[in-house]
């Protein structure tokens, strides 16, 4: 075990009774566990904030309030973020060695524009070049906000014959640092993020007389898609990637059309026992859905341009996601 400058061992040893041939003996068990300082004193000593170092058992996270590191127990931290006390920490964003070519592209070309959907707010636009008519998706964006990511999102879906238009939540605003992204999503007040996204539907109604419409997003926009789900009853599909999930079944009950929940076993911010209870809350009231949970991979795995981008599990759900969008949609 290697340990850094900055952390210790601490040796715990215990006497454990062991029965030989009826007889009891004891013997020496040594258990080794890393301990780290605090954040906030690692910080000091020059530690970035997204590379502090927990002891060993415990989980990093950020206080949403003010940015702040803290370690605590994975199952703690799990109900913080689903309270909106804490946010993920996620490597720095990063558009350089983007992987999403294996994000297969359809048989369409593409043409893109910038359009106001909701106010002022502005809308990154992709849709089939040639004429026709073509479902529409609503996509939302990571805690990042609309990037150079989510509009080659956009654009690769579209090229599947869907209209679709990346919403902005941050009014324009993009971060690249772990401090920039908090700041943005502290200040995302939740019911205009809803009319946000409800002003999106509105307009692929208005402008394309859509006559099916779906939604998607990662991360933060994954919960942002299930919200979505929650409060529009003109949706025909639903797609979320490991995005915060509810039990709420008196808001979940607005759903009447299939859901296609996308997990990683890893994530400790969305725990497997989260993803079941929403899963059973779903069959309890009857509506149709996937609940994928890809092992051995953590939070944020499908971002091309991120460090926990895992290519074949990445694969694997795009290719599930545009067979369900082509089953609900077309």
């Amino acid at each position: 075990m290697v340990i850094p400058s900055s952390g210790f061992l601490i040796v715990i040893i215990s006497i454990v009774p062991l029965l030989t041939f009826g007889l009891t003996e004891n013997f020496i068990q040594v258990d080794a566990i890393a301990y780290f300082p605090p954040p906030l004193k690692q910080i000091k000593e020059g530690v970035n904030p997204s590379e502090v170092t927990c002891t060993e058992g415990l989980e990093l996270f950020l206080k949403q309030s003010n940015g702040q590191p803290s370690c605590l127990k994975p199952s703690s931290v799990a109900k913080l973020i689903e309270r909106g006390w804490a946010i993920h920490i996620l490597p720095d964003y990063t558009s350089e060695n983007n992987n999403s070519e294996i994000f297969a592209l359809g048989d369409y070309d593409v043409e893109v524009r910038t359009v106001s959907y909701f106010d002022e707010t502005q809308g990154f636009l992709a849709k089939p070049s040639e004429q026709g008519e073509f479902p529409a998706i609503v996509m939302i964006h990571e805690w990042w906000g609309l990037n150079e990511n989510i509009k080659e999102m956009a654009n690769k879906l579209a090229s599947h014959g869907y209209i679709v238009l990346a919403v902005d939540l941050y009014n324009n605003k993009v971060g690249t640092t772990t401090e920039e992204a908090r700041q943005l999503i502290t200040s995302f007040d939740s019911e205009i993020g809803v009319n946000n996204m409800n002003s999106a539907i509105s307009y692929l109604e208005t402008e394309y007389s859509t006559e099916s419409i779906g939604s998607i997003g990662w991360c933060f926009g994954g919960g942002q898609s299930l919200n979505l789900a929650m409060n529009n009853s003109d949706l025909d599909a639903t797609v979320m990637y490991y995005g915060q999930v509810s039990s709420d079944s008196e808001s979940l009950s607005n759903i009447s059309w299939p859901l296609l929940g996308i997990f990683a076993e890893k994530d400790q911010g969305i725990p497997l026992d989260s993803v079941k209870e929403f899963e059973s809350s779903l069959e309890e009231l009857g509506i149709v859905n996937e609940i994928i949970i890809y092992p051995g991979v953590d939070h944020a795995f499908a971002n091309p341009s991120g460090e926990r981008y895992a290519p074949e599990q990445s694969k694997d759900a795009w290719q599930k996601t545009i067979k369900f969008f082509n089953e609900n949609l077309k």
